[in-house]
């Protein structure tokens, strides 16, 4: 128990004052065997004081006063029903402390009784003071350990706050990151596929397409290896990262002023696509600039991959509070597509659509995908600008 030593310490601090003549006074006697077996137990007692207030402080009051009526100095177990109380104010409800406070009162009254002092009135005196500042530091240890209490469990709860704020910090990056990496991977690995395979086709017979399908890819490729750079050099922490990184970390991401150059890279997929921009165009925000350009360009790869020989057009209206934007295709396709199937369907498994509107969500927009009613499909972007 770790109160032992305190019990220790106030057992042997009794037996040798008990046992020094020059403190005993008249009319108190010397303690027998009797005095020192007390004098051990209601100090002893104290190494369980936290473990049972209540029966500890009624445990010493009586053998306390079986000491004073045994004709024994009271003052030398004094120490034990004083810690004692304050244990009971500090750990349990006021009443309780209270009423051994009238008990730590009545013992002190008793042994004024069995001295046969005339000084009733300084006893009584001497005892409410006592019980006052006794009490009253056990009331202020007590609330203190219940504002400790409830810190603790609040920083418990701060704690776990965090650890789940880090958590959804962590997957909130990893699907921004998944999303980055899927919109620049599938559109620019699309037109390379489609060039590709339009260069092997035509190498031998028209040369001149096939060197321009070469330059295409060759174009593609580094515009996609400078967007996976800048993303890289995003993800690297510390100063060695940033030095590895160079400039790519303070180039700015694609917006809107890549827009027409996005559709020329299309176009030479093979896609005939119609740009129209509407209104007053002017600068946006890094962000709702980036998801544009991002939806844009996502709804064009799937025209790539899903619509054949489609028709394209995009359309890029400049509002004063908002930005709309739509991609349209006319479904189109060269013995690839049966019906009014839609045309840019995302593959099974297909996550094109879904960043779409996990991007337009996060700026407070809204993307509306489905097929047309003439045939084709039509992907569109109203973004709120403040």
């Amino acid at each position: 128990m770790r109160d032992s030593p305190l019990a220790v310490g106030c057992t042997a601090t009794g037996l040798l004052y008990a046992g020094n003549p020059s403190t005993l006074g008249d009319p108190w006697d010397r303690p027998d065997a009797l005095g020192y077996v007390l004098i051990c137990v209601i100090n002893l007692s104290l190494a369980a004081r936290r473990l049972a207030p209540v029966p500890i402080f009624a445990l010493t009051g009586v053998l306390w006063l079986w000491y004073i009526a045994a004709g024994f100095w009271p003052v030398i177990n004094g120490i034990a029903p004083i810690v004692m109380l304050y244990t009971v104010a500090a750990s349990r409800p006021r009443w309780w402390a209270l009423a051994c406070g009238v008990g730590f009162a009545v013992c002190m009254e008793a042994g004024a009784v069995f001295s046969d002092t005339d000084s009733m009135p300084n006893v009584a005196a001497q005892a409410v003071v006592l019980n006052c500042i006794v009490l009253k530091y056990g009331f202020t240890a007590r609330q203190l350990a219940e504002r400790n209490a409830a810190l603790s469990g609040l920083a418990a709860q701060l704690f776990r706050q965090r650890e789940e704020n880090a958590r959804r910090a962590v997957a909130e990056e990893r699907v921004r990151i998944a999303r980055e990496l899927h919109d620049v991977v599938a559109h620019h690995m699309s037109v390379v596929s489609v060039q590709a395979g339009l260069a092997d086709y035509v190498f031998a017979t028209d040369p001149d397409t096939a060197h321009a399908a070469l330059g295409t890819i060759s174009a593609t490729s580094g515009e996609a290896l400078d967007e996976l750079r800048r993303l890289l050099a995003v993800l690297r922490v510390g100063p060695e990262g940033a030095e590895q990184a160079g400039d790519f970390l303070y180039q700015p991401m694609p917006g809107l002023d890549r827009l027409e150059a996005t559709v020329e890279r299309v176009r030479a997929a093979g896609v005939h696509v119609d740009l129209e921009v509407v209104g007053e165009r002017r600068p946006l925000p890094a962000g709702p600039d980036l998801c544009a350009y991002r939806v844009v360009q996502e709804a064009l790869t799937n025209v790539i991959k899903h619509a054949g020989a489609a028709r394209a057009a995009v359309r890029v209206e400049f509002r004063p509070h908002e930005l709309e934007l739509s991609v349209t295709d006319d479904g189109r396709s060269a013995g690839r597509r049966r019906g009014n199937d839609p045309a840019n369907s995302p593959a099974p498994g297909g996550h094109g659509l879904l960043g779409m509107r996990e991007r337009a969500r996060i700026y407070g927009g809204k993307v509306v995908a489905g097929p047309r009613a003439d045939g084709g499909f039509e992907v569109r972007l109203t973004l709120p600008l403040q």
